[in-house]
């Protein structure tokens, strides 16, 4: 948050509080409560000029301005005290609210009861103002072990489907539900990007379309931060990734799950999701406006290919180049009931194929350092038989990561597992020093996500 935006936050904060006091001590038509009420008005609209809508989240004893902390003195503790007396952790405020809203957000807030369950009161329904629960109580200050992301990356694929249905029935996606759920897995990324990368790899054929969403975010996010995007625009990033096949909830079941190819009819019906899925987005309060556009142009190619038909465009966005590229490596390494599977070694030759037509070069080449050509998490066998997890890629050379080598040549369990830099040079003959081939996990009785360090 720049400097400006972090002032006008804070003044709304402090003008939310005096309006609250003001109207908890004086009668609604006193000039006081008037005059407060005014201000905080004002000073609603100065920070609806930089973002359409204001999120006022209460993490813990902080309050999250739009995911930023602001600085809470005595008076803040007041605001954050009573909203937690009813059960209220966030509140949004749309472009175009009115005065009369927000008096009767300040009368609700300051009269409404606790209720004995602890959840948030029936509060009255306003256009422009929603007030709720966030899903993650409190902010993650460290994830301990892979236990822990595998615990996040269920929940993420669980909320995808809460935000799939909610844009199925109700024509809007769940923003309060993707926010949330983004938060978690940005902070996520942050830490061990790796380690959550190598959830994206698990595979769950039956939840595909929720699984897929949550892949192409964490994958969107994993690019972005290695590219020294963070904060709010991570954040972004990773919400658009999230989204951008959203429009196929518009897509009849019998084309969306044919097991055969699509004939030239169904594949037209099914470029309509670009389409759909930017106009379901711009209809949505709370999604930034990277998310429409990274849903329409995500099929679009550098060379003009792609769809939808004449939509060309003489640059893509970053986000939309980053996502695709996701959705592309995702979509090929996943099996399906019409698609087997492909090694990420076939899926990066796939891609650098298209290197400069269809994707841009630089961005292919990040790609497969970050993922390298053997992930984390994977299980490989090395040149002299050993068989080891890969718990860290090594970006000069993506063909030899660091190993935890888990069986010995012979195939026996090894009882002190150790690691191995394939890509530092050794004397020994003896010692292992390249990745031989793949192995398939199904073969070997071992999980082996359980030896990816989160510490890596």
């Amino acid at each position: 948050m720049s400097t400006n935006r972090a002032q006008l936050a804070d003044d709304l904060l402090r003008r939310l509080v005096a309006a609250l006091r003001a109207a908890h001590l004086y009668s609604p038509g006193h000039p006081i409560v008037g005059q407060n009420l005014e201000s905080l008005v004002s000073a609603i609209q100065l920070l609806h000029r930089l973002t359409p809508s204001i999120v006022i989240g209460i993490v813990g004893d902080e309050v999250i301005v739009d995911e930023t902390p602001v600085d809470t003195g005595e008076n803040i503790a007041s605001l954050v005290h009573r909203l937690r007396q009813i059960a209220i952790e966030r509140i949004t405020i749309e472009h175009g609210v009115a005065a009369d809203e927000i008096a009767t957000l300040l009368s609700a807030v300051n009269t409404l009861d606790p209720t004995p369950d602890g959840k948030p009161p029936a509060f009255p329904t306003l256009p422009h103002i929603r007030v709720g629960r966030l899903t993650v109580e409190k902010k993650v200050e460290s994830l301990g072990d892979m236990a822990t992301f595998r615990r996040m990356y269920s929940e993420a694929v669980s909320s995808a489907e809460v935000i799939w249905e909610s844009a199925q029935t109700e024509n809007q996606p769940d923003a309060a539900v993707a926010r949330t759920m983004i938060d978690g897995l940005a902070q996520a990324v942050s830490q061990n990007r790796s380690a959550l990368l190598a959830l994206t790899a698990l595979k769950d054929y039956d939840n595909y379309t929720f699984t897929h969403m949550v892949n192409v975010s964490v994958l969107t996010m994993g690019q972005a931060k290695a590219l020294g995007i963070e904060g709010r625009l991570l954040r972004e990033f990773g919400l658009a990734g999230l989204m951008h096949d959203i429009g196929k909830v518009k897509t009849p079941l019998e084309i969306l799950n044919k097991p055969d190819k699509l004939t030239t009819a169904e594949f037209k019906v099914m470029m309509r999701h670009t389409v759909d899925g930017a106009e379901i987005l711009r209809g949505t309060p709370d999604v930034p406006p990277l998310a429409p556009i990274v849903a329409f142009e995500h099929h679009l190619r550098l060379d003009g290919s792609g769809y939808p038909a004449g939509a060309k465009r003489s640059t893509l966005n970053l986000g939309t180049m980053l996502c695709s590229i996701s959705d592309v490596y995702d979509a090929m390494r996943s099996q399906r009931t019409y698609q087997q599977s492909l090694a990420t070694d076939r899926i990066l030759a796939v891609l650098k194929q298209a290197d400069g037509q269809q994707f841009d070069q630089h961005l292919i080449r990040r790609f497969s350092q970050l993922i390298g050509v053997y992930p984390v998490g994977n299980l490989v066998k090395l040149n002299t038989g050993e068989v080891a997890v890969v718990v860290r890629v090594y970006a000069p050379d993506p063909y030899r990561p660091r190993v935890k080598v888990l069986f010995d040549r012979a195939g026996r369990t090894l009882d002190f597992p150790y690691h191995l830099d394939l890509w530092q040079e050794g004397k020994d003959p003896e010692r292992p020093h390249a990745v031989a081939m793949p192995v398939d996990p199904a073969t070997v009785d071992v999980d082996p996500l359980s030896h990816v360090d989160v510490a890596e």
